[in-house]
């Protein structure tokens, strides 16, 4: 295979180089188009359902709405959790599938159950799926500006301000955004919503004889247009219709009820009618300073948030430019999605650059030959170009991940052109050149090394799999860069085989036998270093073994943690008040929060959303708020140099507002968080039962021993209870007293207190609610909502207090469930601590100190869950892999003692890893356990590079000694290439500071750490190892060079390789059997 693929790129050079042009094009063309993201989205495959049911309290809801729906939905094929959320008139099931299940499946499956449980459920509640969207959908949000005004606004200007803005927003603006490609909703947030009320007055009822249901059901039936069907005449056809749709107050007002004493009694006679706002559950703040209409763009699942942005840009330009908002109202973005992407990419991008250039140096500085460097820059440059095509090919999208994986390969991708143009090289310089054709040398040259080159990279290839092992969130984050890499070194193995050995026949000429200089230089050091080496065996090994001791004991001083928290460019301080706030009351905390966060030089702009939005998919109520704060560049910050001591700086200043508690997050970590364990915050701890009130106390006393851990910061105790009710209680017994039904009772509740939507109002193609109910002076006090009057059988006025009891209590604000059981969260992040050891002071501390009722139960949630699957997936997977890359190493050498001396050099590359982790203070976490195994593919390479020379030598009569030393000596150069170009490709990656650079550090760092703790020891005591072995295995032991004792040519120390070396000896592999028992 390898030998035809190298006839035909030595035949057909040109064409071979063409091809490669065209790929290259065609790369640059890709890379312009594939889609592009911050980060690889990591949300489950998960359909939510919201049901509204007005009016009814939690329990009411979760007993009628969220129960039946959750039996409903248990059982479905490849369900894995299944929580809800039940708050005041609202139920919020989030039903998570297994990651193989198609969206579009699952959310079919989902709406067939709810067609069957509908019947079930209160009359007026309809389950409906949220939009198909995930964790990071919401790409674009805004706010509506108005222009300056030489005035300041009258309290009725401004009311009346939000409502027009409202408007526009919901009819103008939404609907225009809408239609932009992958844009699956808009949620509209703040201002008023635009209501017609009629205002039925009491009094005027009784005057005239009449119900509530009789002015509701008038308004209801006098609101329609009628269809006559067609008449023809005179050979023409006419559409008859009647019009009867309300125009204007004035048709709301002459609307008859009912005729008393032939006169008619007009809806005008008996209420008010106006045009007002609805009841309103959420607000938008703007910088502590005035309420704003705001906008959230929500793109569909799988969507490419780069054109989704732009052409969400786009649209508002055009709105903008045809001037469709009318009194110079403009459309401001608070956060943007392409500025993240941008910056994220821009860290990738310049660390890529970086690495490449370095790669470069190092190239041109071991190779010593212009034309020889250029033929491996051509396979650096290409590789990544062909990735992209292949990735827009696959739908692997352009984010930190796949593009990090593309950073990490860059030092590994010229490993194969790199051995194969050096021996091409090495065989021009030699002295036999002259007696073959320039084809037939290439052959050879490109042939000795063929087959190992295709090992070496197979086997790198190979120590990825367990990266593709993994699942859930670590898999969705980690899987893109593994695919990457093995994508990037497929191509670089194609193009080393192919476009390398076209590019040399095609440049390469003959040239010096003479190592450059800094070959030189690192040989004359080597030299006397591995004679010392072989001559103290013994001290040499007790000094490794040492070594792995102490790198081994640093481990339990390492942190665990999942994935470090990334840098979005943006703060989420998230404001809790008491539950039985009012949405007056909570606008007034938000504009303290947010003039407190404005008083920081760093901060640009506050918006925060608070209450819940129209969808009902983020269910927030009054008490809490979802604000995103907009930082400057971080070169102009001045509180603080990083994020996590800025987020300290905004705690500090926040503590100082009374009424409220924070949880500082960023955004799309929150939303991330929420969909994996319910909650914002990066830890959670759950507990279950059936009692909120025993749930409520257990959950303070789990609250008060996490705040005696250190590092835990942000503790949120789900708020259980704390929301007044006011509960009209019927005596049954009272009412049959009056002949008065729960029915009469009920009308009253729901329709002059919590008032009903009787009809719509069309103007032109828009339509607001017109609701019923009594005006505010007879429904905003527990005493007038008692003395409100009913009409018994006989006609006598009865209190409502009269027919049952009216009290003030307090009750449950929300209840969460999960297995169809009860539990009550209690949240945490950290500060200054790695998780994985915080989470095991606290289960311990926990357990010993609260006691929990039978049938109660505490489960772990958020990160530290996916760490610890993360980490029992891999202490599997990697073992096995090892296993996997052993065997291939024995099918190869054909020998168990040398396959075990390669695998030996696993636990030297792991001492460099741990100490360069410990040096940093980054934690063990699973891109640094991705480092771990990038490391071992390098240190498998280095290994065979040494042990396949060795035989090589061996099998031309050299003795053990010769082998040994010859050998090191010659492998030098190759070897301090893999680990350079491998260690300076990943340096950019290790010292960078840019958004999203948090993830790929530990990984770099423990790559570099360990290549150099892996090079060393390879050099140095592989060659003593493999003295050894082969020496007992021989039956000659083998004695040491002395100092001053040549065992190898001197030309080869100095750098000027002889013929006998020269073409005999491929960088790694074999030619011909090799030696081994």
């Amino acid at each position: 295979m390898v030998a035809r693929l190298l006839d035909i790129s030595l035949r057909q050079r040109l064409l071979i180089v063409i091809f490669a042009i065209v790929t290259g094009v065609g790369g640059i063309y890709a890379f312009r188009t594939i889609p592009i993201d911050a980060f690889p989205d990591v949300t489950s495959v998960l359909v939510q359902v919201v049901t509204k049911a007005p009016g009814l309290s939690p329990a009411e809801v979760e007993r009628l709405v969220t129960y039946p729906i959750e039996l409903q939905l248990t059982g479905l094929p490849s369900l894995t959790e299944m929580r809800s959320l039940t708050k005041v008139g609202l139920s919020l099931i989030t039903i998570v599938f297994d990651d193989d299940m198609d969206i579009n499946l699952a959310r079919q499956l989902v709406l067939e159950r709810l067609i069957e449980v509908e019947e079930m459920l209160p009359l007026g509640t309809e389950p409906m799926l949220v939009p198909n969207s995930t964790g990071l959908g919401e790409v674009f949000q805004y706010y509506i500006e108005e222009p300056p005004r030489g005035h300041a606004q009258s309290e009725e200007e401004r009311h009346q301000s939000l409502i027009d803005q409202r408007t526009m927003q919901d009819w103008i603006i939404r609907p225009l955004l809408k239609s932009t490609p992958e844009v699956i909703d808009v949620n509209s947030m703040g201002g008023y919503v635009k209501q017609y009320q009629v205002l039925v007055e009491p009094a005027m009822l009784r005057k005239y004889n009449l119900t509530l249901r009789e002015v509701f059901d008038a308004i209801a039936s006098n609101n329609a247009n009628a269809g006559g069907n067609i008449l023809e005449k005179h050979a023409e056809k006419y559409i008859v219709r009647g019009v009867g749709l309300i125009r204007s107050i004035e048709d709301i007002e002459r609307i008859v009820v009912k005729e008393k004493g032939g006169t008619p009694v007009f809806i005008g006679d008996v209420a008010q009618v106006l045009v007002d706002h609805a009841v309103r559950h959420g607000a938008t703040v703007l910088n502590g300073e005035r309420e704003v209409v705001s906008g959230i763009v929500l793109m569909l699942r799988g969507g490419n948030a780069r054109d989704v942005v732009e052409g969400i840009k786009a649209r508002i330009d055009d709105i903008h430019a045809r001037n469709l908002l009318p009194d110079g109202l403009r459309i401001v973005p608070f956060y943007d999605r392409i500025e993240l992407i941008t910056a994220a990419l821009n860290t990738v991008y310049k660390s890529l650059a970086e690495g490449v250039v370095l790669v470069v140096i190092i190239l041109f500085l071991f190779l010593g030959n212009i034309r020889s460097a250029f033929i491996v820059v051509s396979t650096l440059v290409l590789a990544p170009l062909a990735t992209f095509i292949v990735m827009g090919q696959v739908g692997l999208t352009a984010n930190l991940m796949s593009l990090g994986g593309l950073a990490i390969a860059i030092g590994m991708i010229v490993d194969g052109s790199v051995v194969v143009v050096e021996n091409v090289y090495r065989h021009l310089s030699s002295h036999s050149a002259a007696t073959m054709s320039r084809r037939d040398l290439m052959m050879m040259a490109v042939k000795e090394v063929g087959q190992p080159v295709v090992f070496g990279i197979l086997i790198i290839i190979l120590v990825f799999l367990p990266v593709l092992s993994l699942h859930g969130m670590e898999g969705k984050m980690f899987k893109p860069l593994a695919y990457t890499i093995m994508i990037a070194l497929l191509i670089s193995l194609l193009l080393s085989l192919t476009l390398s050995p076209a590019l040399c026949s095609l440049l390469l000429k003959s040239g010096s036998e003479e190592d450059p200089w800094i070959v030189r230089k690192a040989k004359r050091l080597y030299t006397p270093a591995l004679r010392w080496a072989l001559g103290h065996s013994t001290v040499v090994m007790a000094a490794a073994v040492g070594s792995l001791i102490c790198g081994l004991a640093l481990f339990p001083f390492l942190g665990s943690e999942f994935i470090p928290i990334m840098n979005e460019g943006s703060v989420a301080p998230q404001t809790i008040r008491l539950p039985s706030v009012s949405l007056p009351a909570s606008i007034e905390i938000e504009k303290h929060m947010q003039q407190a966060l404005m008083e920081f030089p760093e901060v640009e702009k506050v918006v925060s959303k608070i209450g819940r939005t129209e969808l009902g998919n983020d269910p927030q109520e009054p008490n809490e708020s979802d604000p995103v704060v907009r930082l400057r560049p971080l070169d102009q910050w001045t509180t603080a140099r990083t994020m996590p001591e800025l987020m300290q700086k905004f705690r500090e200043r926040l503590t100082r507002i009374p009424g409220a508690t924070f949880l500082i997050s960023q955004p799309i970590q929150q939303r991330v968080d929420e969909l994996i364990s319910g909650v914002r915050t990066e830890a959670t701890v759950k507990l279950f039962g059936d009692d909120l009130e025993v749930l409520r106390s257990k959950a303070d006393e789990i609250a008060g021993i996490l705040g005696t851990v250190r590092g835990v910061s942000d503790i949120k105790v789900e708020q259980l209870f704390g929301q007044p009710y006011l509960t009209i209680d019927i005596d049954r017994s009272k009412i049959a007293r009056h002949g008065i039904n729960v029915s009469d009772v009920r009308e009253i509740i729901t329709t002059a207190i919590g008032g009903r939507a009787a009809t719509k109002v069309y103007e032109g193609q828009q339509w607001f609610d017109l609701f019923v109910r009594f005006p505010e002076q007879y429904r905003d006090s527990v005493e007038r909502i008692s003395n409100i009057l009913l009409t018994d059988g006989a006609g006598a006025l009865i209190p409502l207090v009269d027919l049952g009891a009216v009290r003030l209590e307090e009750g449950p604000g929300r209840i969460s469930r999960e297995r169809l059981q009860r539990y009550v969260s209690i949240g945490f992040n950290t500060l200054g601590r790695d998780i994985g050891s915080l989470v095991a002071e606290a289960q311990q501390k926990i357990a010993s100190g609260v006691a929990l009722p039978p049938g109660y139960l505490v489960a772990w949630g958020g990160s530290f869950e996916n760490m610890e699957r993360a980490m029992a997936r891999l202490r599997i997977i990697v073992p096995m892999t090892i296993g996997l890359v052993f065997l291939l190493l024995y099918s190869t050498f054909n020998s168990l003692r040398q396959a075990t001396l390669i695998i030996l050099n696993l636990p030297f590359a792991l001492i460099g890893g741990v100490v360069a982790l410990w040096l940093t203070g980054e934690y063990l976490s699973v891109p640094a356990s991705v480092g771990f195994i990038n490391l071992f593919g390098v240190a498998v390479l280095n290994g065979i590079v040494l042990v396949s020379c060795m035989n090589k030598l061996r099998d031309d009569g050299h003795s053990l000694d010769e082998a040994v030393f010859t050998g090191s000596v010659l492998r030098l150069r190759p070897v301090l290439m893999t680990a350079l170009v491998a260690l300076l490709g990943l340096a950019p990656l290790a010292f960078a500071r840019g958004i999203g650079s948090e993830v790929q550090r530990p990984l770099a760092i423990v790559v570099i750490g360990g290549l150099v703790s892996s090079t060393l020891l390879t050099l140095v005591v592989l060659p003593v190892l493999y003295r050894w072995v082969e020496g007992r295995a021989g039956g000659d032991a083998g004695r040491a060079p002395q100092t001053g004792e040549n065992v190898m040519p001197q030309e080869v120390v100095d750098g000027k390789e002889s013929s006998m070396h020269a073409g005999a000896l491929p960088r790694y592999g074999v030619e011909g059997p090799v030696n081994g028992a």
